[in-house]
């Protein structure tokens, strides 16, 4: 059940490469090892499910890749927030990534609610 590439992979892809360009000044700048792996991990696991669900056996495993994306930026969002208060990243950082995010979970969302209405599945999302 390919489906072409879509606004949403283009923003999770852009959005990974800034999530990997913040690991990098993580470690390198502040030194820091422990959180920075964390954000990794759940800020470049959001396009890797959408990208998942770009080839899913069927509409409702296409909903569940989607799905788990928005649970990683909210896993995101928390991190972006430890980082922030701990001072590892600045107030403009920290806005500019959490923008992105959440740009990214709204359109996840939107996506998981028409694809639930047009398969006839309870929309309850967020």
């Amino acid at each position: 059940m390919a489906r072409k590439t879509s606004i949403l992979q283009e923003k999770s892809e852009l959005y990974a490469f800034r999530i990997v360009k913040l690991y990098k000044y993580l470690l390198e700048e502040k030194h820091e090892s422990l959180a920075s792996k964390q954000i990794f991990r759940s800020g470049t696991s959001i396009g890797a499910n959408i990208a998942e669900a770009q080839n899913a056996q069927s509409n409702a495993d296409f909903v569940n890749k989607l799905s788990i994306a928005l649970k990683e930026t909210n896993e995101t969002a928390y991190w972006l927030k430890v980082l922030y208060n701990g001072e590892f990243i600045n107030e403009s950082g920290y806005n500019s990534m959490l923008n992105d995010n959440e740009e990214i979970a709204k359109m996840l969302v939107s996506s998981i609610k028409t694809l639930k209405q047009k398969i006839g599945v309870d929309d309850t999302v967020r």
